[in-house]
């Protein structure tokens, strides 16, 4: 029993300190000695019965002085250790300490509200980031507070019925079919439009084309099997950036892809290419990529920037030819995946064949990439229906005119009967 400086009993774990000040300890449900100090000593009972009932009903946390940087360092090493990829945690880090931890880091788990996490969302829009990376924040979040809950860090998680609007769509860089031509009529002979052909005739993502080797294309098959995808990326343990061969995006990337006429002399061309750089004293492959089948002139794995670079030497050729206002407008490799799936669709390919073709996790992913090509598609197919229907109309229209024509010349065969007088 406790007492106050006058040495009156206070109670169960209750005392006065020196300084008048009283204090309650109690141990909580999660086996945490907990103490409460108030200078009044019924204002302390109060918040000690109360402390009592919420441990009582679960309404307490095991620890309410866990920071949301504290948690985010728990979380991305033990709720998602062997759950993502090295290069997957690299971009959860960089995610959390450029968009998040300016904003909220400090902040203890139990005081961040939903109105804190709008307003971050906010601040990045005005910022101006699109809605891809504000969704990710708020993926990032959802998650990281669904955990807390489970290890009772929080009673509840404020970004739960928190939604984003998509920014208006833009437009995706996808080539008419006279770009397309142009731009592969002035690619012929360069050193990557092997690359630039089958990227175009598979929609492949750059990192599966650039991870294939020979024992992945099956020509009696007539396929491609996906099995990897190269990254160039600063992973953890890395002092730089480095090549990394890895699954693919999901798992429905695995899949196989089948090799058109065009597709197939550009691998063949591609495979004697190959060769020929290898076999050169400046080649230089790489440990563990010495089987890539598209290379640099050195042989070595190919990285984002050297095809930026090779498709804007292209580009330039086209626009020396081209008025100032008519300018071949630049691109990055995603857009021959784009262009490739456009194709698909006006060529009648159901969007499911489409969807297998590009690795898509699900139809509605590729329905909401493509739904305006799908509209274009559907109106051009409509024009077709109408002008059939309009052949039909016109069909009955020469029929009237053929039957007007019929009953005109048997009007002309009749002979009037003369009167006998």
């Amino acid at each position: 029993m406790g007492k106050d400086l006058k040495g009156k009993e206070l109670g169960k774990g209750l005392r006065q300190k020196a300084n008048g000040v009283y204090s309650a300890r109690y141990v909580d449900r999660f086996g945490n000695r907990k103490e409460i100090y108030d200078r009044s000593l019924a204002e302390l009972k109060r918040k000690l019965n109360t402390a009592l009932y919420d441990d009582a009903k679960g309404n307490n946390v095991e620890d309410d002085s866990v920071t949301l940087s504290q948690w985010f360092k728990s979380w991305i090493e033990i709720h998602k250790y062997k759950v993502i990829r090295d290069n997957t945690k690299m971009h959860y880090t960089q995610l959390y300490t450029k968009h998040i931890e300016p904003f909220l880091g400090k902040k203890k788990l139990k005081d961040i509200t939903q109105l804190n996490i709008k307003a971050l969302l906010k601040e990045l829009d005005q910022k101006g980031y699109h809605y891809e990376t504000k969704n990710k924040v708020r993926i990032m979040l959802l998650d990281m507070f669904d955990k807390a809950m489970v290890d009772n860090y929080v009673l509840k998680n404020p970004c739960k019925g928190i939604r984003l609007a998509r920014d208006e769509k833009k437009d995706m860089r996808v080539f008419s079919r006279e770009e397309q031509a142009e731009f592969f009529e002035c690619s012929k002979g360069t050193f990557y439009d092997n690359l630039f052909v089958v990227a175009v005739s598979t929609g492949l993502r750059q990192g599966e084309i650039c991870a294939l080797t020979w024992d992945d294309i099956d020509f009696e098959k007539k396929e491609i099997s996906v099995t990897k995808t190269l990254l160039y990326q600063k992973l953890e343990g890395d002092t730089q950036k480095e090549f990394h061969l890895n699954p693919p995006k999901t798992r429905t990337s695995k899949r196989t892809v089948p090799i058109s006429k065009q597709c197939e002399i550009a691998l063949k061309k591609q495979y004697i290419q190959r060769n020929n750089v290898m076999a050169r004293k400046s080649a230089k492959p790489l440990e563990g990529f010495e089987n890539l089948l598209f290379t640099t002139k050195y042989g070595t794995p190919i990285c984002n920037q050297i095809l930026l670079d090779a498709i804007k030497r292209i580009i330039e050729e086209i626009n020396l030819c081209r008025d100032e206002l008519e300018q071949f407008e630049p691109f990055s490799p995603h857009c021959f995946r784009h262009t490739f799936a456009t194709r698909c669709f006006e060529a009648g390919i159901q969007p499911k064949t489409v969807q297998t073709y590009l690795g898509h996790a699900t139809l509605q992913m590729t329905m909401d990439l493509y739904t305006s090509v799908l509209e274009n598609h559907r109106q051009e197919e409509m024009q077709k229906l109408e002008n059939v229907l309009n052949d039909v109309l016109e069909c009955g229209d020469i029929n009237i005119e053929e039957r007007f024509k019929q009953e005109q010349a048997k009007k002309e065969k009749v002979v009037p009967i003369r009167r006998l007088g």
